[in-house]
């Protein structure tokens, strides 16, 4: 299991663990949705302000940067940028909605999709349409997408998922959970998510 949220690190970690699926194909990952900030209060009382939180999280962003393979991040893009930083209920919802109607591979899509065009366009993808542009550039049926978007029943599962890795007593993101009790945190070198998944296999 698979543990994302729309955090910086997060994002370097999906394209390793799609290195990791191509050279192991054996391994079924099951993505589920954590939010460390799910709306914009909760970025206020961890930061004080959305100011702070933007100028706090973009030194993260540097951080994450050096982790990702590519070095994909547009961090004075998001800086010079009008809207807060995006929170995470909208795009976590948009991704279990794929999930949810056309399975983990599209979950994965919509999922990196949505983390590109934040980390490296600098769009706001807790916007609306934002995220229909996002559902747009993939293989997703948008009206089922849609459809099932706005049925309350999604948000049900996406706070489902939040239950269960606090059931885990998880507290960071991304994390693997393998086999339902092996723990790896951290956005870790190819290599060393690799020796995990066998060690823990």
């Amino acid at each position: 299991m698979l543990l994302y949220e729309y955090c910086p690190f997060c994002f370097p970690m999906s394209y390793k663990m799609r290195k990791i699926a191509e050279d192991m194909p054996d391994i079924k990952i099951i993505h589920r949705s954590f939010s460390l900030a799910w709306g914009k209060d909760d970025l206020i009382k961890m930061f004080g302000s959305m100011e702070n939180a933007k100028k706090e999280i973009l030194a993260h962003w540097e951080h994450a940067n050096t982790t990702d393979p590519l070095r994909r991040f547009n961090i004075e893009g998001m800086r010079a940028a009008s809207f807060d930083l995006p929170t995470s209920k909208n795009p976590l919802c948009a991704s279990k909605t794929a999930g949810i109607i056309e399975g983990e591979t599209a979950y994965w899509d919509l999922f990196d999709e949505l983390q590109k065009t934040m980390f490296m366009n600098s769009k706001d993808i807790s916007q609306a349409d934002i995220i229909e542009e996002c559902v747009n550039n993939t293989a997703i049926d948008f009206d089922k997408w849609k459809k099932q978007f706005n049925d309350p029943a999604t948000l049900d599962k996406v706070k489902a998922d939040i239950d269960l890795v606090k059931k885990y007593g998880i507290n960071s993101v991304p994390t693997l959970i393998v086999n339902e009790e092996h723990r790896v945190s951290g956005s870790l070198p190819i290599e060393e998510l690799k020796n995990a998944l066998i060690r823990a296999g």
